[in-house]
């Protein structure tokens, strides 16, 4: 009779287990279908808005990830208290008691709350936005998420930073407008300013007909300093977002060459030695 009762309740027992795993893997293939499911339906809803009301790529990218991010946590949430009704336990007292556990370790997440908080009021105002580039927290570079605990900002020597978002108490945003391109170059005193400023404002117009991203400008402002050895003449111009740097280069380059070609001299820095003889 004892043989018979064990041997039922190890067929319970396995026959219960079994269903269970089965449940779960039903709940888990059901939560990646949904997940995808809801993913291309997030990623379809922003096309369409982006088509209708002609949102500014950056804002719609960082919308996208943030509602991505919520959807999943919204999902996990979802299939974690599915998994706990398969094993049969009360989700009320589970809720309460994670309430109490919250309240108690509140005091001690403080820096987490100010993250979202901040975070809420990054995006709510529209400080930056995905491909800005920005100088936060004392790092430059690019964003490529914002989020409500965590902004992530990729350097130009390509490392990617997670700034807290508490951290984030100054924000310079670079991509807001056109971007401003300078460059100074240095003649010799003994060449004429005044032909120097010439060439380089023929070379300034030419230069602006044949660079698109160039959006004002360029211009000779003028006489900017003396050095030591040489007067410097600043050019300014506006150029497309980030695209400021190619142009100084371009430009620099553009410019030197016109100098050379018309005899005007780029001075470099000389030093003189003077040797004191000792007489006999």
């Amino acid at each position: 009779m004892g043989q018979v009762m064990e041997n039922a309740f190890w067929g319970t027992f396995i026959g219960g287990a079994i269903l269970i795993i089965l449940q779960i893997l039903f709940v888990m293939i059901g939560f990646f279908i949904v997940r995808a499911i809801g993913k291309n339906l997030i990623n379809r809803g922003f096309t369409k808005l982006k088509e209708q009301k002609n949102m500014h790529p950056g804002r719609m990218q960082t919308l996208l990830k943030l509602s991505t991010n919520v959807f999943s946590y919204v999902l996990i949430f979802i299939f974690i208290t599915i998994i706990i009704g398969i094993f049969g336990l009360d989700i009320a007292p589970l809720i309460a008691g994670a309430g109490i556990v919250g309240l108690a370790i509140g005091f001690g997440a403080q820096g987490l709350v100010s993250d979202v908080v901040t975070g809420f009021f990054i995006l709510l105002e529209k400080q930056i936005d995905v491909e800005d580039y920005v100088t936060v927290a004392g790092v430059d570079g690019v964003v490529e998420e914002v989020g409500l605990r965590t902004t992530q900002v990729r350097g130009f020597d390509g490392t990617l930073h997670f700034i807290p978002n508490r951290e984030i108490s100054t924000v310079n945003n670079h991509s807001r407008g056109n971007m401003r391109a300078m460059i100074d170059m240095r003649i010799s005193y003994n060449d004429n300013v005044d032909k120097a400023i010439q060439v380089l404002q023929s070379v300034c117009d030419t230069f602006a007909k044949e660079e698109p991203a160039m959006k004002e400008g360029p211009d000779v402002l003028g006489v900017q300093a003396f050095g030591q050895s040489d007067v410097v003449i600043r050019i300014l111009g506006k150029t497309d977002n980030m695209e400021q740097w190619g142009v100084e280069r371009k430009l620099r380059q553009a410019c030197k060459e016109a100098l050379e070609q018309n005899g005007i001299e780029i001075p470099y820095p000389h030093q003189v030695y003077i040797e004191k003889k000792q007489q006999a």
